[in-house]
């Protein structure tokens, strides 16, 4: 009997939960995205690479891809939810026209292009519809990853594109509906559940509304007062699973529940609070579900039909990024911005996947096409990260407009300034107060233009050219301030300055502490980091407000200087950092002594400690 009571338990702990796949899926995502991030091949191919290795193509591990891929579909959920949070009503319906404009122009062209596309390959007409149909709905996870990897989710061209993909998500609805009415299935039947449908459908996007208009900023109040931030996280969980799955319920997208419902919170209160409960479980979710959709390509199944799956990807990408293309030159998109759409909204998407599976369900396809299609769908959405790294050759380099403005030549100031952004502009104001010659270059028109306008002369000229800082004066002048925001650019504007004017004497802007170094190593007379002054002032008047003196204040900011002055030269001299670390905690126990204050030595040893970390500031 206790042998037996031994092997039962051996067993349920065996068969509790095996954490050999999750133990590989979070390995290789930790290896192969950093990996791939680090070529420039971007986080959505690292997670597509990385199921591919471990699915049933690779090394086996896990064997049921579908499975993954239907929990993983929560991620692209959540990731809607958030954009909905971001998307106010009002801003909503300020994209409308892009939304139900662009959007339906672009799923109507591509469709109709794609579906004869299909029919050339030799598919029947209808068969041909499903594989275009799918086809168009671009893979919004990809593309918002993207996007919001590259910061341009809130762009012009970032919302063009996010409206096109919100009109997609809509368009699987009805485009469900047509597989259903297209099934060999009785008229009667499909009728009334056409209509029960589409009455459900109705039902749930209205009780959402009125539950996100009435009932979800009270019921969050009641939980907050709780003050338990697993209940929060907890609340805000529910709320997006909850609009899923009533979405899904109702034969609506579970995305589109999800970014209705963030629509509605992007109002409330709570909206912050909202985006940072969801946001780790969105970014795990959604990279799970990339290397779901690798683990999900059937290398036997592209080998096998490995002609005509070649042959769709590329009419199929190809078509597709023609007609966005096309498109967006219409709607008077620049050349750039059309081309970048074409090639990131070229592959198809996760939506597909529903679509195929319901054209199985309903006889329209049988498996091993479902299959051809599904690889089709994958093998576009794995080369998307590859196209963008060649649409780079092939996007028109951007030429400056020098209408109203005037090239450096001549020039004969007695201060000549190099950059005139917001720190030049500041910088210049004492020397032109004193009225001193100033002479002022700069290599961004658009700058140069605007400064006319309220009465400064920049004339335009790249400082890192020897030629035109001979034309803009540089070795006449008697000051030679370097202001540019670039610390590469700056540093080599003052070795030009110092192998070519020797006897100038130079000023220059210094990113932070490792770049004033270079930049004293080049031969700059004086340099000054950009931000540590603000910083100091700010740090004063934080501890005024705290109940400092004045005096106080300005005692305890002058022993911040002195001591950054001296990391500075013993930095600059090579210093072992430990004789640094020792004379800085002496000086910060002396400050405190005349002070008066009582600093016990751990204390100083810590805020040196966490000076140093900053050292590079």
């Amino acid at each position: 009997m206790a042998g037996e009571a031994v092997a039962h338990a051996a067993d349920a702990a065996h068969g509790a939960i095996d954490l050999v796949p999750v133990v590989a899926m979070l390995a290789a995502g930790v290896v192969a995205v950093p990996l791939f991030k680090r070529f420039g091949l971007g986080s959505v191919l690292g997670y597509l690479a990385a199921g591919l290795l471990l699915g049933p193509s690779g090394l086996a591990l896990i064997a049921d891809p579908a499975s993954i891929l239907h929990l993983a579909e929560l991620g692209v959920v959540m990731f809607l939810f958030i954009i909905g949070l971001e998307m106010e009503p009002s801003r909503l319906w300020a994209l409308r026209k892009q939304i139900f404009g662009l959007g339906m122009l672009q799923v109507g062209g591509c469709g109709v292009l794609l579906t004869g596309i299909g029919i050339l390959l030799g598919f029947a007409p209808v068969v041909a519809f499903v594989f275009g149909m799918g086809f168009v709905l671009t893979s919004t996870a990809i593309v918002m990853q993207i996007l919001g990897e590259r910061g341009e989710l809130s762009s012009e061209s970032g919302q063009k594109i996010v409206s096109v993909l919100l009109l997609e998500d809509l368009a699987i609805v009805p485009l469900l509906a047509v597989v259903a009415l297209l099934a060999p299935t009785g008229e009667d039947q499909s009728m009334l559940a056409r209509t029960i449908g589409f009455a459900a459908a109705i039902g749930a996007v209205l009780l959402l509304i009125i539950l996100g208009r009435r009932v979800m900023n009270p019921f969050f109040a009641l939980l907050a007062s709780a003050k338990v931030r697993e209940v929060m996280t907890a609340a805000a969980l529910f709320v997006v699973l909850g609009a899923a799955l009533l979405f899904e319920v109702s034969g609506l997208s579970m995305a589109m529940g999800a970014f209705l419902a963030g629509v509605l919170l992007s109002t409330s209160t709570f909206k912050h609070q909202l985006e940072a409960d969801v946001e780790p479980f969105r970014g795990l979710l959604l990279g799970l579900f990339f290397m779901a959709v690798g683990m999900s390509l059937d290398l036997g199944i592209v080998l096998g039909n490995w002609q005509i799956i070649a042959l769709s990807v590329l009419c199929f990408m190809l078509v597709k990024g023609f007609a966005i293309y096309a498109i967006a030159r219409v709607l008077r998109s620049s050349h750039g911005e059309a081309l970048e759409r074409a090639v990131l909204m070229g592959q198809g998407g996760e939506f597909a996947f529903v679509l195929y599976t319901t054209a199985v369900s309903a006889g329209i396809i049988d498996g091993p096409t479902n299959a051809i299609f599904t690889a089709t769908v994958i093998i576009s959405m794995v080369l998307t990260p590859f196209a963008l790294i060649g649409m780079r050759y092939f996007m028109p380099r951007h030429v400056q407009s020098m209408d109203g403005v005037e090239a450096a030549d001549g020039l004969t100031g007695r201060v000549l300034i190099i950059g005139f952004g917001r720190f030049g502009q500041i910088a210049s104001q004492p020397l032109l107060a004193m009225r001193h010659s100033v002479s002022i270059i700069d290599n961004d028109t658009d700058m140069i233009r605007a400064a006319a306008q309220i009465g400064f002369k920049v004339y335009y000229g790249d400082g890192t050219r020897l030629d035109i800082l001979r034309a803009a004066g540089a070795g006449t002048a008697d000051l030679i301030l370097v202001c540019t925001d670039d610390k590469v650019q700056t540093t080599r504007i003052a070795e030009l300055l110092r192998d070519e004017f020797p006897l100038a004497r130079v000023m220059a802007r210094a990113y932070d502490r490792s770049h004033a170094i270079e930049l004293v190593q080049a031969g700059v007379e004086y340099q000054h980091r950009e931000t540590f002054e603000s910083a100091v002032a700010f740090g004063g008047a934080a501890i005024n407000l705290l109940g400092a003196s004045e005096q106080e204040a300005a005692d305890v900011i002058e022993g911040v200087r002195n001591r950054d002055q001296q990391r500075f030269e013993l930095q600059l001299g090579g210093e072992d950092w430990r004789n640094l670390d020792r004379l800085l905690i002496s000086n910060a126990q002396e400050q405190a002594r005349e002070s008066g204050v009582n600093v016990p030595e751990t204390v100083a040893e810590s805020a040196v400690a966490r000076s140093a970390v900053v050292a590079g500031n």
